[in-house]
């Protein structure tokens, strides 16, 4: 294999670039280096492989940029989170959901009017096709409701043939706003269905955040009372994940919208890819964990085992991959999972006992410190979801719930971007070369 270098970035009249020179043929290459409002250059490598033969091989495109975006930025090494260049944790504490979705959808906060105007479309759009309630009844009762998930909003195409051109500005924008409103009662659906209790209507005269708790826990023979501060926790844990730039799932959604698929099943497919438990199941792992755990008398047991190297277990729910200062999401929902806990008189509870003792260790003791290993998001969501009584295989979905709006951000991003083209990663191919076809008869 012929060995290349890389040359100092240098700056000419067309802007700076890099050159890339094979030693053994000593030719070289010149490549642009592009810079965005915030965040590294990039080397353009577009034209890379028609000037040289070469593709790059980047597994998980860790060292790629696959697409221009100006939704989400973040900045793992300083603990920073933006949509459209608001820090999620102003938005956290001053917004709400659904004026988070303008913004991600709009590229701005609404005036009051706009903002009446949109929560009333989505307001509007969020009971289902009474038909689509048959289609439920062909799942088994035991079925994943990511699995219902996937099925089910795949399905709203053939419910929706109007607004199946992601082509046309009007039709995305209608489908956007069906599909956030629709995606909670879906999934309300999916699990009253996994119990055998009724599907419950959604109402008008509720938020959005309340809309989804009457929906999942409300039953028909009684009144069901919405507590404000469990009502703004899941508001808030739907604004901490609308969004985290070019994650697994939206690079899925992205990919499949290159096609031109519709908003439906590209949607379909970012479910599809959240449900992988090294994406979407992380505050369902905390969750397992704590029960692993049993009791705050077994933590140093825990811990040890966390610290030491040759054992394989981890400690779920601290650090992350992105981050490597405190998750600014983990700021935010830390708040709320304290209020919920105080609001539910579950401080003495066994398992929130046990998280609790293990918030206390990871914010004091110089192991964790010294590693970043903070509370992530993860930890603190799936103790919220726990307490208010969701099952923990419900997680991942109130994440594609939450995810729903940032992925539809991405695909009309996307779609007007007119550098786009459809997707088709290479590869280096490590079979076997060019071999000719043996009948069976002489084959050894």
């Amino acid at each position: 294999m012929s060995k290349t270098t890389v040359a100092q970035a240098t700056k000419g009249a067309s802007g700076e670039s890099i050159t890339i020179t094979n030693n053994r043929t000593q030719e070289s290459t010149t490549l642009p280096l592009l810079e965005g409002s915030m965040g590294p250059k990039v080397v353009d490598i577009r034209t890379l492989h028609e000037k040289t033969g070469y593709f790059t091989y980047d597994p998980g495109f860790i060292s790629t940029a696959s697409c221009e975006s100006d939704i989400t930025f973040i900045d793992g090494d300083n603990g920073v989170l933006l949509y459209r260049g608001y820090p999620i944790e102003e938005l956290a504490e001053n917004s709400d959901f659904l004026e988070v979705a303008y913004l991600l959808l709009n590229a701005e906060l609404p005036t009051a009017a706009e903002k009446r105007k949109f929560n009333d479309s989505i307001t509007t759009h969020t009971m289902v096709n009474e038909q689509l309630t048959y289609f439920y009844r062909g799942f088994r009762r035991d079925a994943h409701p990511m699995a219902v998930m996937v099925g089910v909003v795949g399905a709203l195409s053939a419910f929706y043939h109007d607004e199946v051109d992601i082509h046309d500005p009007r039709q995305r924008m209608v489908a956007s706003h069906r599909l956030i409103a629709k995606i909670p009662t879906i999934a309300a659906m999916a699990y009253k269905y996994s119990i055998g209790q009724p599907f419950i209507y959604p109402r008008n005269d509720l938020n959005y955040a309340e809309n989804f708790l009457h929906m999942m826990f409300a039953v028909p023979c009684e009144e069901f009372k919405i507590s404000r501060a469990q009502a703004r926790a899941i508001d808030r844990i739907f604004i901490l994940h609308a969004d985290h730039e070019q994650n697994a799932s939206t690079s899925t959604v992205r990919l499949a919208g290159s096609s031109g698929a519709n908003p439906f099943a590209c949607i379909a497919a970012g479910i599809a890819s959240l449900w992988g438990p090294a994406h979407g199941g992380a505050n369902e792992a905390v969750l397992k964990m704590l029960m692993e755990i049993g009791s705050v008398d077994r933590i140093p047991e825990f811990v040890a085992r966390a610290r030491d190297k040759d054992d394989p277990f981890r400690l779920m729910g601290f650090g992350h991959r992105v981050y490597k200062n405190y998750d600014p999401r983990a700021k935010v929902l830390r708040g709320s999972c304290h209020e919920v806990l105080d609001d539910l008189d579950m401080e003495n509870d066994p398992l929130f006992k046990i998280a609790m003792e293990l918030e206390r260790i990871a914010l004091s003791d110089d192991y964790f410190i010294e590693r970043k290993l903070y509370p992530n998001v993860d930890f603190y969501s799936g103790i919220i979801l726990q307490a208010l009584g969701f099952p923990t295989h419900l997680f991942t979905v109130i994440f594609a719930v939450a995810r729903t709006v940032g992925w539809i951000a991405q695909l009309n991003e996307m779609t007007e971007d007119p550098n786009q083209r459809i997707g088709r990663p290479r590869q280096l191919y490590t079979g076997h070369k060019t071999r000719r076809y043996i009948p069976v008869g002489q084959r050894g």
